[in-house]
């Protein structure tokens, strides 16, 4: 399935005024594996900004396999300010998670969205190389699809990510 970025098109509304700042459906976008991280790591940040006032997007869906990524989502995304990007060993062996991303970092390209990896339960240098549960994921990916450059804007995506700074977390919490 060919995704079409809104990134260039989406821009926050905007008030008359020059000097107004931009207003955003959602200050923070949550992208996570919901199986590794839903009920803990997640549920604590996305807690913790809510208090916060802050505006956030966790999509609360448990994810059929196979199901096409919900195009809301991708509208969440495009009307974001920053996306946290919560990296874990399963993160790679969800599509809809590789696919966000991909878009994440579209729109950080078209718009300059802030981003911010965690490394959670995982090592930075695990994602960019691709090994251990990341390289089961794409070992899986590469025998399920025919779509080889859709795999590499996978991989590519993951390496970019893995180059931005952020925060690594070995702990539960």
């Amino acid at each position: 399935m060919a995704f079409t970025s809104k990134c260039a098109q989406a821009t926050p509304s905007t008030p008359s005024s020059s000097l107004s700042k931009p207003q955003w459906k959602y200050q923070v976008f949550l992208s996570f594996r919901g199986e590794d991280t839903r009920y803990n790591f997640t549920d604590h940040l996305y807690d913790a900004l809510v208090d916060k006032k802050i505006d956030t997007f966790r999509d609360d869906e448990e994810l059929e396999m196979g199901r096409p990524i919900n195009p809301e989502l991708f509208d969440a995304i495009e009307t974001s300010r920053m996306a946290v990007i919560i990296l874990s060993r399963n993160y790679a062996s969800s599509t809809w998670c590789l696919d966000e991303l991909v878009r994440i970092l579209e729109c950080k390209k078209r718009r300059e969205m802030r981003v911010l990896p965690v490394f959670y339960h995982v090592d930075l240098s695990d994602v960019w190389h691709q090994v251990g549960s990341f390289k089961d994921a794409f070992d899986k990916h590469v025998e399920r699809f025919k779509d080889r450059d859709k795999v590499e804007r996978w991989r590519a995506a993951l390496r970019e990510v893995a180059d931005l700074s952020g925060s690594h977390s070995l702990n539960d919490g």
